[in-house]
């Protein structure tokens, strides 16, 4: 199990899996960043990248 943050801000989702991270941290970053998320200059390339960015991040997470 790992317990990592959100990459805004200190909320935390503790799973075993990077899709069960992500699916804890969708109703998060809907109620939290919303302005974010659907930000105009956000496009498909910046979508996978950021994926892609917290795929490794999450990877590179110890085990609790």
């Amino acid at each position: 199990m790992k317990t990592l943050s959100c990459d805004l801000c200190d909320h935390e989702v503790s799973t075993g899996t990077f899709e069960t991270w992500m699916d804890g941290l969708k109703p998060h970053y809907t109620d939290a960043h919303a302005d974010v998320i659907s930000h105009p200059s956000k496009g498909q390339a910046d979508m996978q990248t950021w994926m892609a960015d917290n795929r490794q991040h999450f990877e590179e997470a110890q085990e609790a």
